[in-house]
């Protein structure tokens, strides 16, 4: 669809006013650092900023989380919907609703309308993490969370300024709820303080430009932003794409949760359909439609126009649709605090139905979960309680001519810190880091090996406290596309009395567990998936990585079937293990069978009695099909005695996801073993 931009205005201006309002946001995010109370904020920066035009729209934002600021238009309707006709200068709302824009209630916004001569000109608004709004455990985040009251206190848009005077009673109404109010108020004057900013920097840029020159030119940055990313997605192949995921499960029981996406390229736009998802959960596996908008429109930018303009222009080409009532476009009283395991997800299963359409932009996924780490307890050297956060994070998935980071950040976290300072962490806490190192053995392997995750070891030196965790990809790993393998899971342990103790029976889902001056905590983060044929990766690389420490021995022999001598390759024998390894690889013929594809929100796999036990699988082991379009399919192991020996059942969604047809084998493996030993 042709985009009316106008080419009129003065390019050179456009582009500096585009800049100064990125500036501008650029200058709350420095703002927030400097001034916010909680090491969360300042430390990890998990917060994000924006500036929205007079409708509502996104018009600038900077190195900001993309689960925080692409939903924000949708907090910013909501308020401009509920207060329409009664927004006043002075005014400042604040809101948490998942239900409307919001993420998880952690994640409170405030959104400051800005007026020149009395008219609405922008709203600069932010979102920041608080460390705990309430709920059932310290830190407002838990595993085992069933309904959103559980999970800490819900505010709707509502005025805490009017006309420049705070709402001291909403102030008061709000803090008695949530743990450690001093550090939650520090935090909000600290956005009101940074909202500000924003105010004085663009009241500088209207008296420069005036405003009907502004406003103009902010249609116009919309309108280019919106022709290139059209630009773009008229480059991909038309078509229907298809994948599905899971997440290990809803944290109330062991069953997966399964999510679908249809991806259709037509022309200039794309449409990614996620009906057959689960429907909500009784867990906290759910999100609002906005959260499941930022898991598409990230994957789509990262992949395809990753240097162009981030704004509400380029979210117009795309449409996402998902059934009200599923965990994709949750209703009351789901609860919502995985919210960034279920943006994390729709992004992984978005990338690998593009990676059909554009097989050279896929990469190996990555941690796949936020890993929410809490621990909360009295401080006796402060004389107060404390709420210890944290997300280790992951490796990065291997690429196409480059192998992936260890224990970093990823492409959808923003500037978040990739590890926050043990010695700011000892400062504040009552809690000693002993060690902190990459994983050994937990990168996906490949022709380019995923990124290591990193071990981390928390102990209590002083009082006691809980443990709360919310994470995913703890039993089912982080893919690897192309024939790469998966990256070892993440993983949370506690050590007490010498004893390694699992502190759930649904890994990844704890709600306090209860800690003792002494207990360590183990933090184990998922390495990314790899990219590409092991077999086919440089031996000299194998041998780098054995020597960097970042890869066992064994495990270069067992998967690489490289043979090191005095740590130098050993090529003869080298070539003939890899030889070995090559002919040993299962592949299984299709089953002409008729069977259920999906039973119980899940992919069984079939096999005969007599395969699943010459592959040395078992009932209910999860494994993954391989298929020539580099993309893999998880599935729990199925015996079925009608199955033909040596083959495998798939219906008609899993061929389309990796391109199979009748005639056509696949490979099947074991996942990456999801236990490890642990002194």
């Amino acid at each position: 669809m042709p985009v009316n931009v106008d080419t009129t205005v003065d390019p050179i201006t456009l582009e500096v006013l585009r800049e100064g309002l990125i500036s501008i946001v650029r200058e709350m995010r420095i703002t927030m650092s400097k001034i916010a109370y909680s090491s969360v904020l300042y430390e990890a920066h998990d917060f994000s900023c924006a500036l929205f035009d007079r409708t509502g729209q996104t018009i600038a934002q900077s190195e900001d989380l993309p689960g925080h600021v692409i939903p924000l238009p949708w907090i910013v309707r909501s308020v401009m919907e509920e207060y329409a006709g009664n927004i006043h200068p002075g005014d400042l709302f604040i809101l948490n609703d998942p239900y409307r824009g919001g993420t998880h209630l952690p994640d409170v916004t405030v959104v400051y309308p800005f007026f020149i001569d009395g008219e609405l000109v922008l709203f600069p608004a932010m979102r920041a993490h608080w460390a705990d709004v309430g709920g059932m455990t310290p830190g407002s985040i838990s595993g085992k969370a069933t309904e959103i009251y559980q999970e800490g206190i819900r505010i709707p848009p509502i005025k805490l300024y009017e006309r420049g005077q705070i709402n001291q009673q909403l102030m008061d109404l709000l803090l008695a709820n949530m743990r450690l109010p001093e550090e939650r108020k520090g935090d909000l004057r600290a956005m009101v303080g940074t909202c500000r900013t924003a105010e004085r920097r663009v009241r500088e840029v209207v008296a420069r430009y005036g405003r009907p020159a502004m406003e103009r030119y902010m249609a116009t940055i919309l309108d280019r932003a919106e022709a290139r990313m059209r630009a773009r997605i008229a480059a991909i192949p038309d078509g229907e794409y298809c994948n599905e995921d899971y997440w290990d499960f809803s944290g109330s029981d062991t069953n997966p949760v399964r999510v679908q996406v249809r991806l259709t390229v037509r022309g200039d736009t794309v449409e990614a359909d996620f009906t057959g998802s689960s429907p909500c959960v009784a867990g906290p596996i759910n999100a609002s439609l906005a959260v499941t908008t930022s898991g598409v429109f990230v994957v789509l930018k990262s992949a395809i126009d990753p240097s162009g303009a981030v704004n509400s222009g380029t979210f117009r080409p795309i449409t996402v649709v998902a059934p009200e009532g599923t965990v994709l476009n949750a209703t009351p009283p789901a609860a919502t605090g995985g919210f960034s395991e279920v943006r994390r997800k729709v992004s992984a299963v978005t990338l690998g139905a593009l990676a059909q359409a554009l097989p050279r932009a896929v990469a190996g996924d990555v941690k796949g979960t936020a890993n929410h780490t809490y621990i909360g307890g009295w401080n006796p050297r402060k004389g107060k309680q404390y709420v210890y956060y944290e997300y280790p994070h992951g490796g990065v998935g291997g690429f196409r001519g480059g192998d992936g980071s260890h224990a970093l950040a990823c492409y959808n976290s923003g500037d978040s810190a990739s590890i926050q300072p043990v010695e700011a962490l000892e400062s504040e806490y009552p809690l000693m880091i002993d060690l902190t190192e990459l994983r050994v053995d937990s990168a996906g392997d490949g022709t380019w090996r995923g990124g290591c995750g990193m071990r981390r070891e928390v102990r209590i030196v002083e009082g006691s406290g809980s443990f709360s965790e919310l994470s995913d990809r703890n039993v089912i790993p982080p893919f690897g596309v192309l024939g790469g393998t998966s990256g070892r899971p993440n993983r949370f342990v506690v050590r007490q009395n010498g004893k390694v103790l699992e502190p759930s029976d649904t890994p990844g889902k704890v709600t306090g567990f209860p800690l003792r001056t002494g207990d360590t905590l183990i933090e184990l983060s998922a390495g990314g998936g790899g990219y590409g044929d092991p077999l086919a990766r440089s031996a000299e690389a194998v041998a780098e990585d054995v020597m960097e420490g970042v890869l066992s021995r064994e495990r270069a022999e067992a998967v690489y079937g490289v043979i090191l001598r005095d740590g130098a390759v050993d090529t003869p024998a080298t070539v003939a293990g890899r030889a070995a390894l090559a002919a040993a690889r299962p592949r299984l013929s299709l089953s002409r069978q008729a069977l259920p594809e999906i039973v119980d929100g899940k992919r069984p796999c079939y096999l005969s009695p007599a395969t699943a036990q010459r592959l040395g699988l078992v009932a209910g082991q999860v494994v993954e099909y391989v298929g020539p379009t580099g993309m893999v399919l998880r599935g729990w192991v199925t015996p079925q005695a009608e199955v033909e020996p040596d083959a495998v059942f798939l219906g008609e969604f899993g061929r389309r996801v990796l391109g199979l047809k009748d005639g056509d084998t696949v490979v099947l493996r074991p996942l990456f073993a999801t236990t490890e030993q642990i002194a």
